[in-house]
């Protein structure tokens, strides 16, 4: 997936993550968010990558700063 086709999908991930995660810089948060973009590049159903990744992104974040999200 090129930047130009996941960016659409990385915005509103990070919106969602920054509200979730106050605490956590926004720029922290689109890089993890854009790692698990990339790590879920190779699968050939594109529909769900930006739930898994905003899932993967959340987890990641939860453990690296040992706190739950906003509203969890």
């Amino acid at each position: 997936m090129t930047g130009a086709e996941k960016e659409p999908g990385i915005d509103p991930v990070v919106d969602r993550l920054a509200a979730r995660f106050p605490h956590v810089p926004r720029w922290h948060i689109a890089g993890v968010v854009g790692e698990e973009f990339d790590a879920l590049n190779a699968g050939r159903i594109r529909t769900f990558i930006p739930t898994l990744a905003e899932r993967g992104a959340r987890v990641r974040l939860q453990s690296e700063f040992g706190l739950r999200a906003a509203t969890d």
